[in-house]
């Protein structure tokens, strides 16, 4: 398997074709962004770290059923993926109020709703990933309905394991960003999990003292965003080859 063309550069992937049908490389970068872009660092081993995880998360979820893209971690910072075609939607699951949901209803900070809520965003960065609702996305036609409803159900499935893992190393799962793509090297066009799950898109506080370890310590500047990291390294145990 050789690595060739860029097909897409993102804020902190970049996705390469490769020689083999239908599978693609994913190469994590160092690039920490905050507010869409508007806000840009270079942190040293940011990308090996969110590789790391992400495999180990995906790993995880693929052994309780959830069929994602990710088939191995090739390196430090690349895995080999399934090529999907991405749809344009982030689901966010929330499990408690923080971030942007407060200023948009007024809500108190870290209200636990009573049962996990999801959002859904246009990807778009250009609009600043505007709210969007379902009958928007099934009349542009990026999924049916049916399938909708298919998108929102895996993502409560995928919300409950992830809160019952980070649980277990006593870390608060608040919320997290997701996206689902269609496989391309099939019939059957099935709607998978893709692209990645880390600190990067995920807000992680220790339960005990409500310490952040995820982005939000760039976004917000409150202290080294690699040591937040490597604190949810630490308690999974996982082991990154030097």
């Amino acid at each position: 398997m050789t690595k060739s063309n860029i097909l897409y550069e993102g804020k902190a992937k970049i996705l390469y074709e490769t020689n083999v049908c239908n599978e693609l490389i994913q190469f994590f970068k160092d690039d920490a962004t905050a507010h869409n872009a508007q806000k840009l660092e270079i942190i040293n081993s940011k990308g090996i770290i969110n590789n790391y995880i992400s495999e180990y998360i995906m790993n995880f979820l693929g052994k309780k059923g959830v069929e994602n893209h990710f088939i191995k971690r090739v390196n430090s910072r690349e895995q080999l993926i399934r090529k999907v075609k991405i749809i344009p939607i982030e689901f966010v699951v929330r499990n408690f109020a923080f971030g942007s949901i407060i200023k948009r209803y007024n809500l108190s900070k870290e209200y636990k709703f009573k049962k996990p809520l999801i959002e859904l965003f246009l990807k778009k960065d250009e609009l600043n990933d505007p709210l969007i609702n379902d009958d928007l996305i099934v009349e542009l036609g990026w999924v049916s309905r049916l399938e909708l409803e298919d998108l929102k159900n895996k993502a409560l499935i995928i919300n409950e394991h992830l809160v019952n893992l980070f649980s277990k190393i006593n870390i608060e799962l608040i919320d997290f960003k997701i996206e689902f793509g269609k496989t391309v090297n099939d019939n059957e066009n099935k709607l998978i999990l893709a692209d990645e799950i880390s600190p990067d898109n995920c807000r992680l506080w220790d339960k005990s003292t409500k310490k952040n370890f995820d982005k939000d310590i760039f976004r917000n500047n409150t202290g080294s965003l690699i040591e937040g990291y490597q604190e949810i390294v630490k308690r999974f145990e996982i082991k990154i080859e030097s």
